[in-house]
């Protein structure tokens, strides 16, 4: 693994880490995409049932965020360890993020079982769609902890340069969910209790099948009873890298809800089931970006603890190129043919005209967008928690969410213009990314002497 990452070819390199990791991710997104497709086209109701699952979204993406908190925040720092010839220390993070993950799986489950009612009327469930929203959740829930061991624990098959087994333990999840699902839903009469029921049963076979590898002799790094243990040191530098893929995962939960609650006021149920298809889009065509800088991690993180900073700054240009070419390739298909991906997930006339006139629109800021991701999961690879968690901050909390109430303040219609917040934060977000990086990181590179696994 050692000469792998520290020599050959960087864009070959990267292309057999990140291709793997692409199509990982973009397969787990359709865990959701699948069941959002289905259950629009349920008979009596779909519609409804669609924008319930849409209002239900924020809690899955809050849940997915506490695996990106612990998974995110502890591989960065094992792949340094690797880089700095310490397997034992990696080995140690591995079981630490073990168990910090099991804890948190149980007190999310035992929390939002008991509150997830009063949570999506808040979110913004009307009436109409809060028996769908509910019944989804209320099985979904019971399948946490194996949605936080599969997504947490195969960062650490990535970093160790298994970039197709990681592939293949998300593969395996989403095809058997694609299967399960409209068994569940349509033969089986189950709705949206169906579609939940084939995910919870998909993600746990996910779950056990990273556990297997991570327990078995083909894991560079073994997860061990004896490291199933947190050290608070240990722990607080996991949760600090980690926070800022938190931020960002959590504050599309938080976004989503925004959403709901001002274009439910603006618009009413159309458009939350508009922007239930929009964000879905949204998550789709990030993945490459996000997932190409991730499969990046490893070799960055790699070489920059063993001290290689030519090879680190020639991984960032690459993998900015890249990413900066995707978001261009992204934002054409929105803007241009916005009508087909509509269509994917309704065949409502009044839903999909909405959304076709939505999107270029929404869609307007990822022709630079892929530039910010792929310098935040830089910033992730060099140990720079506070930049990062910085740059996933702007973006949502100080830039998107006040722009979706002061918008409707001065534009009309009402409901475009909540719409129209999201390209505005986007570029303001990738400008500032930018310079961060620049004034930062590059300083940063040149420091030949530095070889802190901490945050420099």
């Amino acid at each position: 693994m050692s000469s792998r990452f520290a020599a050959g070819s960087i864009p070959k390199l990267l292309l057999s880490l990140a291709l793997p990791a692409i199509a990982a991710q973009i397969v787990n997104a359709l865990y959701n995409v699948v069941d959002r497709m289905l259950i629009g086209r349920m008979p009596g109701g779909g519609t409804f049932a669609l924008t319930g699952l849409g209002i239900a979204f924020p809690l899955i993406m809050t849940i997915s965020a506490f695996a990106a908190l612990i998974g995110l925040g502890g591989a960065p720092l094992a792949s340094m360890k690797l880089g700095e010839g310490k397997p034992k220390e990696a080995e140690k993070l591995l079981g630490s993020c073990c168990l910090m993950l099991l804890l948190v799986s149980g007190v999310l489950t035992a929390v939002l079982l008991c509150f997830h009612r009063p949570l999506l009327i808040a979110f913004g469930a009307s009436g109409t769609t809060l028996p769908y929203a509910s019944d989804y959740m209320g099985i979904y829930l019971l399948g946490t902890v194996s949605v936080l061991m599969s997504l947490g624990l195969n960062s650490f098959i990535s970093i160790q340069g298994f970039a197709k087994t990681a592939m293949a333990t998300v593969c395996a999840g989403a095809v058997l969910n694609a299967i399960l699902a409209p068994l569940f839903i349509f033969p089986m009469h189950l709705g949206v209790r169906g579609a939940a029921l084939a995910t919870v049963i998909s993600q746990t076979a996910s779950a056990i099948w990273v556990l297997s590898f991570l327990t078995s002799r083909h894991s560079h790094l073994r997860l061990r009873l004896r490291n199933l243990r947190v050290n608070p040191r240990m722990a607080c530098r996991i949760l600090a890298l980690g926070l800022s893929p938190f931020i960002m995962q959590s504050t599309e939960s938080l976004i989503q809800i925004v959403f709901n609650i001002s274009l439910a006021r603006y618009g009413g149920d159309l458009y939350v089931g508009a922007i239930s298809i929009l964000t879905s889009l949204m998550q789709l065509f990030s993945l490459p970006l996000s997932s190409f800088a991730q499969g990046a991690q490893p070799v960055i993180g790699y070489n920059y603890g063993s001290g290689d900073y030519a090879r680190v700054k020639a991984a960032i240009r690459f993998c900015t190129a890249v990413c900066g070419v995707l978001g261009i390739l992204m934002w054409a298909v929105a803007v241009f043919l916005p009508r087909f991906p509509a269509m994917i997930f309704t065949d409502q006339a009044e839903l999909i005209a909405l959304t076709e006139r939505l999107m270029p629109v929404f869609f307007l800021g990822t022709c630079i967008y892929g530039i910010q991701l792929a310098l935040q999961q830089m910033f992730l690879a060099l140990g720079q928690a506070k930049v990062s968690i910085f740059i996933a901050v702007l973006r949502k909390i100080i830039l998107l969410i006040p722009l979706v109430f002061v918008l409707p303040e001065f534009i009309s219609p009402k409901a475009d213009a909540v719409i129209m917040a999201e390209p505005i934060a986007d570029a303001c977000a990738a400008v500032t990314c930018c310079i961060l990086f620049a004034a930062t990181v590059k300083r940063l590179l040149r420091n030949s002497g530095h070889a802190s696994t901490a945050d420099p």
